[in-house]
């Protein structure tokens, strides 16, 4: 009897419990996508970092040289051509891509991100102020977890704080596995229009902030104006919506091993908290998209010519990688999860993820070490997820 291919997401499951059945099947694994096209997903850690190192040479990550979305095979109407059919900065090869990434590289330096501390830690300290003196139950993603790297990454690109709740809406429905074409579609319109709207302010009046980094930058690159509003929609949608999930579900790893937290706090260890946390529940889980240039085996498995292929970031609970890699142990030495990518399209935004997480978690935790789950892990709901994943919400009990 042939098994039936595994639908991304199915409805009922969390999309975790989605990948482990999946991964049961194999490294790499045909499955379908919302609307039911067709991809495979590479799910072991060999099979992902096969798929990375051939990057811009086996695979493409421009839709252009995948054929089902231009013959009719994948409806015109598809909800993700939102995020498959422009080009910007995650979706070209190359010397396209190099032309971006190297104008936002020279705005967003790891110096702009160290200096980001005081505020992130500001920003931290203000939210908890607004629900520390809470006796009943807090939800953290609501209350934290969502609005800080928000706040965050809005912040640094200038975007006013009136506008952060709009901001948010747009990526939650451009990255919803059950929003229909017409949504995607007006939510990138309205968060390109905005940010078009964005870029002309910073071109009057340039203030202390990354759009006009990323302006100043561009003098010497040449990108016209619907460039630069790629890069702006794309590193604000990816500078946030990932580290909600990453804080909601280190939190929720914390809470559930103490002795974890115990030496995180007494050693100061947020930033081993944080790369625990990224192998032992990434989230980002379905990262898009990569296309077979001609026919390719990986981890063993043959793939045709035009494939579209998907890497679950959650390579970190392969148990061939990692013997124990449902223990949750800020001691491992082994870091290699891949949940940032490899290659040419690592992750821009990795060094603020890293900062902002290891502020946010050391914040929360030293205001409230003895802070509690208000109901069993098993019970948090996590909803229909594709892209990032994580709780979404996480009621605690605040304990001093």
């Amino acid at each position: 009897m042939t098994e039936s291919v595994i639908q991304l997401p199915t409805l009922g499951e969390s999309v975790f419990d989605t990948y482990d059945r999946i991964r049961s099947r194999g490294p790499v694994v045909p499955v379908t996508l919302p609307g039911d096209v067709a991809a495979w997903a590479a799910v072991s850690h060999r099979a992902v970092s096969e798929l990375l190192a051939a990057d811009g040479t086996l695979f493409s990550k421009n839709a252009r040289n995948c054929p089902a979305l231009h013959d009719g095979t994948v409806p015109a109407d598809w909800p993700m051509r939102a995020l498959t059919d422009i080009d910007h900065m995650l979706n070209l090869d190359g010397a396209d891509h190099r032309r971006l990434r190297k104008t936002i590289g020279q705005a967003f330096t790891p110096a702009r991100v160290a200096a980001m501390e005081p505020r992130i830690r500001q920003i931290a300290n203000e939210l908890i102020d607004q629900f520390a003196t809470e006796t009943g139950e807090v939800d953290l993603i609501s209350a934290y977890t969502t609005p800080l790297p928000v706040r965050v990454i809005c912040d640094l690109f200038g975007v006013e704080q009136a506008d952060e709740p709009k901001i948010r809406d747009w990526v939650v429905t451009i990255t919803s596995p059950v929003a229909t074409g017409e949504q995607t579609a007006a939510a990138m319109g309205a968060m390109v229009a905005h940010m078009g709207a964005l870029l002309e302010a910073k071109r009057r009046v340039p203030g202390d902030d990354l759009t006009s980094a990323l302006l100043a930058a561009n003098a010497d690159n040449d990108l016209t104006d619907e460039e630069l509003v790629t890069i702006l929609w794309v590193v604000i949608t990816a500078g946030h919506e990932t580290t909600v999930y990453l804080l909601g579900n280190a939190v929720v790893a914390l809470c559930e091993n103490p002795s974890q937290l115990d030496k995180a706090i007494t050693g100061d260890r947020w930033r081993d908290v944080v790369e625990e946390a990224l192998r032992y529940r990434s989230p980002l889980c379905t990262a898009f998209i990569r296309y077979a240039r001609e026919d390719v085996t990986i981890a063993g498995v043959d793939l045709p010519a035009g494939a579209m292929v998907v890497w679950y970031g959650g390579i970190g609970r392969d148990h061939e990688e990692y013997p124990d890699a449902d223990v949750f142990d800020i001691d491992r030495s082994a870091h290699d999860q891949l949940a940032f990518g490899r290659g040419p399209h690592f992750c821009l935004g990795a060094p603020l993820a890293r900062l902002e997480s290891a502020i946010a978690l050391s914040t929360l935790f030293e205001r409230f070490p003895k802070l509690e789950l208000a109901c069993p892990a098993s019970e948090l709901s996590y909803g229909p997820q594709i892209i990032t994943a994580g709780p979404q919400q996480v009621p605690v009990r605040l304990r001093h």
